[in-house]
C-alpha cells in the first residue's frame, strides 16, 4: 500500500529516471524496452489515480514530508488526473508504434537517444500536470521543451533542424514570459504554491504588477499552446519531426498547455479576474475563431499530409480556446472534452500517417493515390480519424463540437456557432482530399508494390480509432469527468 501512496510522484519519476537508462544502454532494443516499461507503468499509475481521485477527491502529496506552502506539493485533482490519463495513454501506445517507425527513420546509433529525449518530454508533461507549485510548472515545461527541440531536430529531413531552431527561439520566448509572470506573482504574494497564490492574489488583484503577471503568463502559455497567431513554430515542427514524435507531441504537448492555461486562469487567478476584470474572454474568442478559420483554410491547400494535419491542430486548439472564452460550464466542459477527444483523433491520424510513411516514405496527397486498396486498414484508420476531426457522429469529435455549439447557443452567439460549423466544413474539404486520393485516384504507373503496415504499428493506430468510436457512443466517462472537472475548476459556478 505504501507504494500506491507515492503514485503522484512515481508517475513523473518513472519516465524521468528511465531516460538516462536508455542512453546508458545506447542500443535500440533495450532502450525501447525501458521506454515501453516506463510508459505502461505510468499509464497504469494514471488509471489508478483517476479512479482514486473520482472516489476520494483531490490528492495532495508532500515532497519530503514538508507541508505546503513551505514544501513542494504535488496536487492531483480531477482535471489533473484526466490530463495525466491522456498523456500516459498516448505515450504507452506511441512507444508500441515507435519501434518499427524509428528503425526506418533514424540511424541505428541514434535511436536510443531519441527514446531518452521522448521520455524526458513525457516526464516534463506529466510533471506540469501533477505539480501544485507554479515554479515547478516552469521547470517541467523547460524539461519537456528542451527535449522536444532535440527530438524534433532528429527528423531525417534537413528542414527538421531549422524547424527545431524556430521552435527553440519561440519556445524560449514563451518560457521567459512564463518565468517573468511567475516572478511578478511571487513578488506580490511571497508564495509559489498554487493554492496559496489563489488565496493571496485577491488582496492584490487590482495592482498593475498582478495584471502584468497575468499578461506575461497567458502570452507565454499561448506560445506553448500554439494559439493563433503564436502558432508559427508548430507546422514545421510537426511536419519534419520523426513520425512517432509528431504523433506524441500533437496528442499531448498542446493539451498539457491548455491544462496549464486552465489551471492558471481558473485555479490561480479565478474566473472573475481572468474573464471579467481582464477582458480575456473576448480576446480568446477572437483568437480562437481566427485560428479555426485561417488554419483550416491553409490546411485545405497543403500537399504534405503531416503539414495539413499540423495546421488542422492549430484550428482544433482554436475550438478549445473558444470553449474557454465562453466562460460557462458548458463552454469550459466542451474545451476539456475536446482536449481528450482531440488527443484520440490526432494521435490516430498521425500514427496512421506514420504507418503510411513506413511503407512509402514521404506522405503527400499524390503519393497515397490508390492506397485504399493496398493498405486498407491504415487508410481506413486515416478516414475514421478524419471523420472525427470533422465532427461526424458517432465519433468522439462530434461530441465535443456538439457541446461547443450548445455553449455558444446558450449565450445566443449564433454567428459564433455558424463559424464553428464553417470550420467543420473546411475540415471536410481537406479530409475529402485524402479520401479522394486514397480511394478514387489511380496509383502512378511506376508506383512500387506496397504491403499493409506491420501489426505492431496497426495495433496502436486501431486502439485509438476504436477509442474514437467508443467515446463517440459512450460519453459517460469523457463527458462525466469533463463536467465534474469544470464544476470544481469554476467553483461550481456557471
Amino acid at each position: 500500500m505504501d507504494l500506491l501512496d507515492h503514485l503522484p510522484v512515481l508517475v513523473v519519476i518513472m519516465p524521468l529516471m528511465s531516460a538516462p537508462l536508455c542512453v546508458l544502454f545506447d542500443r535500440a532494443r533495450p532502450a525501447w524496452l525501458v521506454s515501453m516499461s516506463a510508459s505502461w507503468l505510468s499509464f497504469a499509475a494514471a488509471v489508478y489515480l483517476l479512479i482514486q481521485v473520482s472516489r476520494d477527491g483531490t490528492i495532495s502529496y508532500r515532497l519530503g514530508g514538508w507541508a505546503p506552502p513551505w514544501g513542494i506539493e504535488y496536487r492531483i485533482d480531477l482535471l489533473g488526473a484526466y490530463v495525466l490519463l491522456i498523456v500516459t495513454a498516448i505515450a504507452a501506445l506511441v512507444m508500441v508504434f515507435a519501434r518499427r517507425s524509428l528503425e526506418k527513420e533514424i540511424p541505428a546509433d541514434r535511436i536510443a537517444r531519441v527514446y531518452a529525449a521522448l521520455l524526458l518530454v513525457f516526464a516534463g508533461l506529466t510533471g506540469i500536470t501533477a505539480t501544485g507549485d507554479a515554479f515547478n510548472v516552469f521547470v517541467f515545461l523547460e524539461i519537456s521543451s528542451l527535449a522536444s527541440y532535440a527530438v524534433i531536430s532528429m527528423g531525417r529531413d534537413r528542414r527538421a533542424l531549422s524547424a527545431a531552431f524556430q521552435y527553440l527561439v519561440m519556445g524560449t520566448i514563451g518560457a521567459t514570459f512564463i518565468l517573468i509572470g511567475i516572478g511578478l506573482l511571487y513578488m506580490m504574494t511571497g508564495t509559489l504554491n498554487m493554492l496559496d497564490l489563489a488565496a493571496r492574489l485577491p488582496e492584490v488583484a487590482d495592482t498593475r504588477t498582478v495584471r502584468a503577471g497575468f499578461a506575461f503568463l497567458t502570452v507565454g502559455i499561448g506560445l506553448k499552446l500554439a494559439l493563433f497567431p503564436l502558432h508559427l513554430w508548430l507546422p514545421n515542427a510537426y511536419a519534419y519531426a520523426p513520425s512517432a514524435v509528431t504523433a506524441f507531441l500533437s496528442a499531448t504537448a498542446t493539451k498539457v498547455a491548455v491544462y496549464a492555461l486552465l489551471r492558471f486562469m481558473f485555479g490561480v487567478f479565478g474566473a472573475e479576474f481572468s474573464l471579467n476584470k481582464m477582458p480575456f474572454d473576448l480576446i480568446l474568442m477572437v483568437l480562437g475563431l481566427a485560428g479555426i478559420l485561417s488554419a483550416s483554410l491553409v490546411a485545405v491547400f497543403q500537399e504534405d499530409v503531416k503539414r495539413m494535419l499540423a495546421y488542422s491542430s492549430v484550428a482544433q486548439i482554436g475550438y478549445m480556446v473558444l470553449g474557454i472564452s465562453l466562460a460557462s460550464n458548458t463552454g469550459v466542459s466542451a474545451a476539456i472534452l475536446h482536449v481528450f477527444n482531440h488527443a484520440l483523433m490526432k494521435g490516430a491520424l498521425f500514427l496512421a500517417v506514420g504507418a503510411l510513411a513506413y511503407r512509402i516514405g514521404a506522405v503527400t496527397v499524390s503519393s497515397i493515390a490508390g492506397l485504399g486498396r493496398r493498405m486498407p486498414w491504415t487508410v481506413a484508420a486515416l478516414v475514421v480519424g478524419g471523420l472525427s476531426l470533422i465532427g461526424v457522429p458517432p465519433t468522439a469529435g462530434f461530441v465535443s463540437k456538439w457541446y461547443l455549439v450548445l455553449g455558444t447557443l446558450e449565450q445566443d452567439l449564433w454567428p459564433v456557432a455558424l463559424l464553428v460549423l464553417i470550420g467543420s466544413l473546411l475540415a471536410l474539404a481537406y479530409v475529402w482530399k485524402l479520401v479522394e486520393a486514397a480511394y478514387f485516384a489511380e496509383p502512378a504507373a511506376d508506383a512500387a508494390a506496397v504491403r499493409e503496415a506491420p501489426l505492431s504499428m496497426l495495433i496502436p493506430v486501431w486502439a485509438l480509432v476504436i477509442a474514437n468510436l467508443y467515446f463517440g457512443v459512450n460519453t459517460q466517462v469523457s463527458v462525466g469527468v469533463a463536467r465534474q472537472a469544470t464544476d470544481l475548476l469554476m467553483g461550481g459556478g456557471g
